[in-house]
């Protein structure tokens, strides 16, 4: 009987894929920050921590404050409480919480003080270009995706101006109101120059076309983006099943973008919480095959809110080599799911897919999403190395670099070129 082949030990795996995933800078492919140019539309701070839209609706299941006194409050004020109820009254253990806790740890504050002011203090002391290029350092970030919207008309008036890019700062082109919204997006659209009807005849569809193409442009955008709810459909009744068809795919080929579909969302179902209100529901991929199908030489980015939705979705990128599926958006980027997405993903497809976005709507935030996504992406590589290595197969420490890039954004750039 043959000996056995002496294997690689897991300690050494365990040490190399750490090393490789701590190491590795990621590319954030999708985030709601902005570059600072912008200004004021770009959130960092405690107080921006604090009042974040997941921890204003977490803080209404332990208070008995009216929402509408909450919402006339000031943002010091709505922080001062957040802090009070969520992390003073009651144990700061959920995921939300842990993650501002994470976020000051790593930025050296001690949290045992329990001071808000305190944070406050030190917070004031920052330039916020030094900001920036502190937190993208401590999460691990090299690159960051903003979602860009010509229909936000701060946003809108920074792009008209004009300013000096940040290279570290890409753009994605958001366009939920053009498909969403079309009719009075029509008159918007109308207001602005472009010779559009609610009516999408030809003359329409060239003209939205050409909006598209002049957004683009201004913003470089690397790809369009919309947010979709759970119901919808393509082909469809409605006139954005119309609008992607003659319009969006036509675009995206022409420029040689990718389409991203975030579906899954459930826009205010409890409209007092505002942002705060959306909920997630599930949705027939249908839609998303039959896009991936019809279109071959479009590029499609996608990912869905819906944790059963999850394998339906990695079943559906084995069957198309046009489809990229990234992140876990929202409610799913919580520890035990993000795990189970991951490990499920690499079973279904190797490593031909972006495990994770951040997200962030508060810059701060970079530093503790990307500190607990690499936990549990290093926690799943080590197990399915240690797997590979049973088999005789043993994983060089370039060949663990090498796959770590491809995840952490590799992947996504050899996608969407």
């Amino acid at each position: 009987m043959a000996e056995p082949i002496p294997r690689i030990p897991r300690a050494l795996i365990e040490s190399q894929v750490t090393s490789a995933v701590a190491s590795t800078t990621a590319y954030d492919i999708h985030t709601h920050l902005y570059d600072p140019a912008f200004g004021n539309l770009l959130l960092w701070g405690i107080d921006d921590l604090l009042v974040y839209h997941y921890l204003v609706a977490e803080v209404f299941r332990v208070t008995d404050l009216p929402t509408e006194t909450f919402w006339k409050l000031s943002k010091t004020q709505q922080a001062d409480l957040i802090w009070n109820e969520l992390f003073i009254q009651n144990s700061p253990i959920s995921e939300a919480c842990r993650g501002v806790l994470t976020t000051l740890n790593l930025l050296g504050l001690d949290v045992r003080r329990r001071d808000l002011p305190a944070l406050r203090a030190w917070f004031s002391q920052w330039k916020l270009d030094d900001y920036v290029t502190r937190c993208m350092e401590l999460g691990g970030v090299r690159k960051i995706s903003m979602t860009n919207s010509p229909f936000d008309p701060e946003e809108r008036a920074v792009w008209e101006q004009g300013f000096g890019r940040d290279d570290r700062f890409t753009a994605a082109l958001r366009i939920d109101p053009l498909l969403l919204e079309w009719p009075k997006t029509s008159g918007q659209l109308a207001g602005w120059g472009y010779s559009v009807e609610p009516g999408l005849n030809d003359t329409t569809i060239s003209e939205i076309r050409r909006f598209l193409a002049d957004w683009t442009r201004k913003f470089n955008a690397q790809y369009l983006m919309v947010s979709l709810p759970p119901d919808f459909m393509f082909p469809g009744p409605g006139p954005e099943a119309v609008l992607i068809e003659k319009a969006i795919l036509p675009h995206c080929r022409e420029h040689g973008l990718p389409f991203a579909l975030m579906i899954g969302v459930q826009r205010a179902q409890n409209p007092s919480l505002r942002l705060a209100g959306d909920g997630s529901g599930r949705c027939d991929l249908t839609a998303l095959a039959n896009l991936c199908a019809g279109a071959l030489e479009n590029k499609f980015l996608a990912t869905v809110l819906s944790r059963e939705n999850q394998h339906e979705l990695a079943v559906l990128a084995r069957k198309f080599g046009n489809l990229h599926i990234f992140g876990c958006w929202w409610f799913m980027n919580i520890p035990w799911v993000v795990e189970e997405m991951t490990r499920m993903r690499i079973e279904l497809l190797g490593l031909s897919f972006t495990p994770q976005h951040s997200d962030a709507r508060v810059l701060d935030q970079l530093i503790y999403k990307w500190s607990h996504s690499r936990q549990i992406i290093t926690k799943v590589l080590v197990e399915k190395y240690d797997a590979l290595a049973a088999t005789g197969w043993e994983p060089t420490q370039n060949e663990i670099a090498r796959d770590v890039n491809n995840l952490l954004g590799g992947a996504f750039e050899s996608f969407c070129r």
